[in-house]
């Protein structure tokens, strides 16, 4: 098999064939290993190896895209042809084109995101088995869903007719438990994970088993309530999911669809002025660290939201252009995205802040609206009077519209879930409507 350079040398040879007016190249490969363990006995060993690469061209603003798995010189070159036909045949897109050539990523820094993991199917297993062993262990564990062990490495290369030939390495290593406890007739599952570039900073096997453990039992016991309105905070883990929903309101393509909440929002207010919203796509060695965007643009850190007001969309080249902006060079997303806390402590100290209301920790199906904003979803979690936990909550739904919900944050902790390309603490909200019992 060719290298990834080897295979990206040969593209661009036969890319200046074709005679197009530009093009771009994208190749990538693979490796690692997947155990999954259940009651102590092995249900999937899965080694992984792929590769894959896909190529755009552009005759004036037509462009095709093609893409295949098969790295020799004749699937290269049957790949660049049928997306040079596929070109002759699309409408022409004025905002079609590359990024500007100074904007590419002529030189990429290191950014310490490859820690290869040298585990045999062995090792994987006896992880996994340890992790899950532990939490059965533990009173009211009564079943398991299992316990997973993930360890993946890669690297990409990205070229186009600017010139520009910029290669990454990455790794990403997981470990997970999901469990059942049991009470009499009552079962409650949770799940507890670690993940890290390198493995060396995963949580401990046990640790795991035993926080998954602690957070089955203390769902038991959970109780209905009574519809009503009242102030609700979302953990770290569920802020992530909140705010990711904001940034996709902002993303370039539902502004210029018109299909965002946020429609036009360009420097108005749309969350609380001692709240922040920025990328850090630089920082070395952290999940979702990235130095470019798919478009072959260098990333920058760089604001979304600044005190509360909206200071820049987010958005690849084509979005840009569509917009009449410059990229943000988020082609492919956003990467270690931060919100700034407004409150100094976590869960415990929201929760005392907050007095009596509910804290959401488990949320169910996708009922979002991206367009209109509106917010439907079942929910789990734990009622709070008077700064203090009382019992836990299940069978309820939340809802709300968010961007009310959004202006209506009151603290955002500084309990940052790190396991997410999304960094955020716990969230409290001043009032949402809740649907129980009647």
């Amino acid at each position: 098999m060719n290298t990834l350079e080897e295979t990206t040398q040969l593209a661009i040879e036969l890319f200046e064939k074709q005679q197009a007016t530009d093009y771009e190249f994208s190749v990538s490969k693979s490796s690692g290993v997947s155990t999954s363990v259940r009651l102590s006995e092995v249900e999937t060993l899965k080694s992984h190896l792929g590769t894959s690469f896909g190529v755009k061209v552009y005759f004036g603003k037509n462009t095709g895209t093609a893409a295949s798995l098969d790295f020799s010189k004749k699937s290269l070159k049957n790949t660049i042809e049928s997306a040079c036909l596929i070109a002759k045949y699309t409408q022409e897109d004025p905002f079609n084109g590359l990024a500007p050539r100074d904007r590419m990523a002529w030189q990429v820094p290191d950014l310490d995101l490859y820690y290869p993991w040298s585990l045999d199917a062995k090792q994987s297993i006896e992880i996994a088995k340890e992790c899950e062993q532990v939490a059965l262990e533990q009173s009211e564990i009564d079943n398991s869903d299992g316990a997973q062990l993930s360890s993946l490495e890669g690297e990409s290369v990205y070229a186009n007719s600017n010139g520009l030939i910029a290669k990454l390495k990455n790794s990403n290593h997981s470990l997970a438990c999901s469990l059942i406890a049991k009470r009499g007739d009552e079962m409650q599952t949770a799940y507890e994970y670690s993940v890290a570039i390198d493995s060396k900073d995963l949580t401990l096997p046990s640790e795991i088993g035993l926080e998954a453990a602690k957070l089955a039992q203390q769902k038991l016991g959970s109780r209905n309530l009574q519809s009503q309105k009242c102030p609700i905070i979302f953990t770290s883990i569920q802020s992530t999911g909140l705010f990711f929903q904001l940034l996709s309101a902002l993303n370039g393509s539902r502004q210029y669809k018109k299909t965002s909440f946020l429609l036009d929002s360009l420097g108005k207010e749309v969350l609380p002025k001692t709240v922040s919203v920025y990328e850090d796509p630089l920082q070395v060695k952290t999940l979702g660290a990235r130095a470019f965007d798919q478009d072959g643009v260098l990333k920058k850190k760089q604001f979304f939201i600044e005190n509360g007001r909206v200071s820049s969309y987010i958005m690849g080249q084509y979005s840009a252009n569509q917009l009449g902006l410059e990229s943000t060079a988020n082609s492919g997303g956003v990467n270690n995205c931060c919100i700034e806390a407004n409150f100094d402590g976590g869960l415990a100290e929201l929760t005392k802040d907050m007095g009596r209301g509910l804290i959401v920790t488990d949320l169910m199906g996708h009922g979002i609206n991206i367009t209109t904003g509106n917010y439907s979803r079942g929910a789990s979690g734990f009622w709070v009077e008077n700064g203090e936990i009382q019992y836990p909550v299940s069978g309820i739904t939340i809802a709300g519209n968010l961007k009310s919900m959004m202006r209506n944050i009151i603290s955002v902790g500084s309990d940052v879930d790190n396991r997410s390309n999304l960094k955020v603490g716990s969230t409290l909200i001043s009032e949402m409507t809740i649907s129980g019992e009647g």
